[in-house]
């Protein structure tokens, strides 16, 4: 486990790669089971289902006659909505004496997780010819472990787990009073009567099958945090429940357009990216927020956020407005060491569970990141220059000022132009850019750098975040403010340019320490600085080079550091893995800077591992070993998957490709020197907002004739179509 007391550091005494298991999630609730459809305990297994930072479920087993069923398939079904699972039974010998040959009966499990419930139709068919009267069994429990503990959190003391209490013949409740003096508790609801043993906590039913007679059980589960009502509706019928569940997918959905193209499996992978991107958007009083990830990262992260609200902008803008108002709704107005805040700085986590509230871990309302506050600001500008939305501009413009005020006074430790970061809370993040373990900033021998510490990208947000500011101060008529902050971005270009560039490595240094001695190691950092616009032209050139050569490049992305630094290894979670998100930012960069090829060779690496991945869905990082003929990538194995910016990096990876720039202020959509990889003919976009309207886009690719073409349908008014060749 590593050192610091951290949410992205309980990494991590569990593990539930090897258990290939499954994942339902729905906002604040999300499940991990045995591909088998069963929740197993275990000390170092993380299945369970948890509902606000904390495991409800730990223990879900189905059994028949006390044993195992043997298992034929589990998928999840394309919307993300049902875990479907088919079993059948091994050879039974009933206390009638009469013997039930294996593969006789066949039993179906269809689950869902939705607004706070998990809910399971239970369908059991008999293919014999003889009648069987057969007891099925549900073991089921709770332990309420706080989702750091089951990281690995050791905890002094805990809370007191109630004896289970059974409401009439179909109601179980299983609660748990935390130290934090509040009641939680787990409520089954079944359709049909059972008995429960208290001993053994197992729920118990006696079924009669007859020959080609399905039988159904349903049976619902309410996690409960606080007061339970006294009388618990009985659960409603399973294609009630999965009937209400799909207008809401359906609308979160339609938040962004259609897109197919020509080959099927890269379509498939931006089908996918679509669903569980949706699936990970969460309703809250200011709008859908995309939480970071499941299982570890469950809740609202202010750098996640707002990245995967960027590579997300050019197809779903409501995201970027959402986060906005969100984070703009969360920025800290006051100075608290303990929680790393100070006025104007932008919230880096928010948790729900009981160690949370009893500040055992200080993430309750947690603002440790030193790149939130700058990148909050780059999304509001980014977000205006796609949207022309200048009203929300203004209701959030309070919160920019506060922010670059931020950045300014706190940021900027001592006053050298750079924004550093040392941080504060007892028990809070050692590192607060994105690499946050407590080891993974280092100098060129290995040794741990000091702080206060400036990372090379973090220079990079500021300075996209006052070009930005000062485009939109001049849209509001402040035309102060426009000059100081287009003044001031000028300025820290040329000192980081100056101050960051290493002409023997040909590449940017990963940080300066608080004596400005500066981290001499090649990272990823660096192709990050491209994507901000900070770096010199010659200079980005040559980052790009760097990144795609060999010790940079695994074969399916970018690696975190170069296999010859001091501290590399391909199997950490910072230093020598490859994060899908940090790949699509980087190419983006690269396209920016025209290294369209390199760019085309990062979105390859990461197309070409999503085949090897389970329903082609990136995890939040992978091992960096190198690329083996015909193997898929290495996994790390406790990666969260799905996770919001890994999903949405295949969007940003495509923006990067077509270099498409939707102006309302110009009315253009302008495509520039765009770009496709040979195996995509074409591209269809269908539905694309563009302010009010919804546009059909045809991208084809004609590489023979060295031809991109593009065609639109529904155009708006006045609006015209720019492809620069």
């Amino acid at each position: 486990m590593a050192q610091d007391a951290s949410s992205a550091n309980y990494l991590h005494e569990s593990a539930y790669a090897d258990d290939r298991v499954q994942i339902l999630n729905d906002c604040n609730t999300f499940g991990i089971f045995s591909r088998s459809g069963d929740i197993f305990p275990g000390a170092r297994k993380a299945q369970g289902i948890f509902h606000e930072d904390t495991r409800y479920i730990n223990h879900l087993e189905l059994r028949l006659e006390n044993l195992p069923f043997i298992l034929l398939s589990s998928n999840i079904k394309e919307e993300n909505e049902i875990l479907s699972v088919d079993l059948t039974n091994p050879k039974l010998k009933l206390k009638s004496g009469t013997v039930v040959p294996e593969e006789t009966l066949h039993v179906r499990r269809s689950q869902i997780v939705m607004a706070e419930k998990f809910h399971e139709r239970i369908e059991l068919e008999n293919y014999g010819d003889i009648t069987h009267t057969v007891k099925l069994s549900i073991l089921i429990n709770g332990d309420f472990s706080d989702i750091f503990e089951v990281r690995g959190a050791k905890r002094a003391k805990r809370g007191t787990l109630n004896k289970p209490e059974v409401r009439g013949q179909n109601q179980l409740l299983i609660n748990y009073t935390g130290l934090d003096n509040v009641m939680r508790t787990t409520v089954l609801t079944s359709e049909i009567d059972f008995t429960f043993d208290k001993k053994e906590s197992i729920l118990y039913y006696d079924l009669t099958l007859e020959p080609q007679n399905p039988v159904y059980l349903n049976f619902s589960i309410h996690f409960i945090k606080g007061e339970v009502e006294k009388e618990i509706k009985k659960p409603k019928a399973f294609h009630v429940v999965k009937e209400e569940l799909m207008p809401d997918i359906e609308s979160t959905k339609s938040l962004f357009p259609d897109i197919f193209s020509s080959n099927e499996r890269f379509t498939h992978w931006i089908n996918r990216s679509k669903t569980d991107l949706a699936s990970l958007l969460a309703e809250t009083p200011h709008g859908k927020y995309p939480y970071a990830g499941v299982p570890w990262y469950n809740t609202a992260f202010g750098r996640d956020g707002i990245i995967t609200a960027l590579q997300v902008l050019w197809v779903a803008p409501q995201v970027a407005k959402d986060v906005l108002k969100f984070l703009a709704a969360h920025q800290s107005t006051i100075e608290d060491a303990e929680a790393d805040a100070e006025p104007g700085k932008i919230l880096h986590e928010t948790r729900g569970g009981e160690m949370s509230a009893l500040n055992e871990v200080p993430f309750k309302k947690y603002y440790g990141t030193i790149d939130a506050t700058p990148l909050f600001v780059m999304l509001a500008g980014a977000y205006y220059s796609r949207t022309g939305d200048l009203q929300t501009i203004r209701s959030i413009w309070s919160n920019i000022e506060a922010a670059l005020e931020w950045v300014d006074k706190y940021g900027d430790l001592d006053g050298d132009g750079f924004v550093e970061y040392k941080h504060k809370a007892k028990n809070g993040l050692t590192n607060q850019g994105w690499k946050d373990s407590y080891d993974s900033i280092f100098y060129k021998d290995g040794e741990l750098a000091e702080p206060p510490i400036a990372l090379c990208e973090v220079q990079g947000y500021v300075f996209a975040a006052k070009i930005q500011a000062s485009k939109m101060a001049l849209h509001l008529g402040k035309s102060e403010l426009f000059l100081k902050w287009k003044k001031e971005a000028r300025q820290l270009k040329m000192d980081f340019n100056r101050a960051f560039w290493d002409k023997e490595m040909n590449c940017y240094i990963l940080a300066l320490d608080g004596n400005k001695k500066p981290c001499r190691v090649k990272s990823s950092n660096a192709g990050q600085v491209l994507y901000t616009g900070i770096a010199d032209d010659s200079k980005a050139k040559l980052v790009a080079k760097s990144m795609t050569a060999e010790d940079m490049y695994s074969g399916w992305g970018v690696r975190t550091i170069s296999s010859k630094e001091a501290r590399y290894n391909p199997l950490s979670y910072h230093n020598g893995s490859v994060w899908p998100h940090d790949v699509a930012m980087i190419a983006a960069g690269m396209a920016r800077y025209g290294c369209r090829l390199e760019a085309v060779k990062l979105l390859t690496g990461l197309f070409d591992a999503s085949h090897f991945i389970q329903l082609q869905r990136l995890p939040e990082l992978f091992c960096g070993l190198e690329r083996r003929e015909r193997e898929g990538p290495t996994s790390y194995p406790v990666a969260c998957s799905p996770q919001a910016w890994a999903v949405g990096a295949v969007f940003m990876l495509l923006e990067a490709l077509l270099q498409i720039k939707i102006r309302p202020e110009k009315k253009e959509i302008s495509f520039f020197k765009p770009i496709l990889p040979d195996y995509i003919k074409f591209i269809n976009i269908s539905g694309l907002a563009v302010q009010k309207f919804k546009i059909d886009l045809e991208i084809t690719n004609y590489e023979e004739e060295e031809m991109f073409s593009v065609n639109w349908k529904n155009q708006p008014p006045d609006w015209k179509l720019v492809v620069i060749k």
